[in-house]
């Protein structure tokens, strides 16, 4: 019942446990590497829900180097990229999985969950759903970004540059959502452009990462599965391979 509810918001949604298995099933039957041979690397929220429910062989992977800062956007750059870089196998691959996060209740409500020891719901992204409040009130200023509040003022600006097609969405914090996750894809392919991962592959796994009540766990839905030859420089979409287990 829970994941009908997801999947009345995310149709081709799958829990965190079938989601990671399928990607680990699929590298091995593609590339032929098992997951002691990948390496890592997640920009996820750092919101304390987003613990993702790993079956026990994804534990063999090296990592996860954590990347995400508010709703899942790399905050932690090229220096970071650079950083995880380095310790990957030489004769394996590197994993990096984006997403943006937002919550579903067991009722279907969108955009909050109940969580651990409180008794009424509460927002989910807490930020998005902070900087959407703001862009309706026509409070975010342009290139307005401060020191002390960075990672939600960058979400802010996000926000304002699509501040039309987010508005006029019949659900504007899924559209949001929606927006985010376009803007991290985009900074990690810049991201992924200034650096040199001394392995065979690069996988770029993107999608929307979905948490539900305390009870139901986890969920998420890819939106891209590319796969990086390093030595050619060949990409090429593995969804079809992972859709089709």
């Amino acid at each position: 019942m829970s994941l009908d509810m997801v999947r009345k918001w995310y149709p081709r949604a799958r829990t965190s446990v079938d989601t990671v298995n399928r990607l680990l099933d699929t590298i091995d039957r593609v590339l032929g590497l098992k997951p002691h041979q990948l390496m890592h690397a997640d920009s996820l929220c750092c919101d304390d829900v987003n613990a993702i429910q790993y079956p026990p062989r994804a534990l063999e992977m090296l990592g996860p180097f954590h990347l995400g800062g508010l709703d899942g956007y790399p905050f932690a750059g090229i220096t970071g990229m650079n950083a995880f870089a380095h310790h990957v196998p030489e004769d394996g691959a590197v994993i990096i999985f984006y997403a943006p996060h937002i919550g579903v209740t067991k009722q279907g409500a969108l955009g909050e969950i109940s969580r651990i020891g409180q008794g009424a719901p509460s927002a989910c992204c807490g930020a998005a759903k902070g900087a959407l409040e703001k862009l309706k009130r026509n409070e975010i200023i342009v290139g307005n970004i401060s020191s002390l509040d960075f990672q939600m003022n960058t979400i802010e600006q996000i926000f304002l540059s699509q501040k039309q097609r987010i508005l006029r969405a019949d659900h504007p914090l899924f559209e949001a959502t929606e927006v985010m996750y376009e803007a991290i894809d985009d900074r990690i392919e810049v991201l992924v452009k200034a650096t040199h991962y001394p392995c065979k592959y690069l996988l770029l796994v993107g999608g929307i990462f979905i948490n539900g009540d305390k009870e139901m766990g986890s969920y998420c839905q890819y939106k891209k599965f590319d796969c990086i030859d390093i030595e050619s420089g060949e990409r090429r979409s593995l969804l079809a391979e992972y859709d089709a287990i």
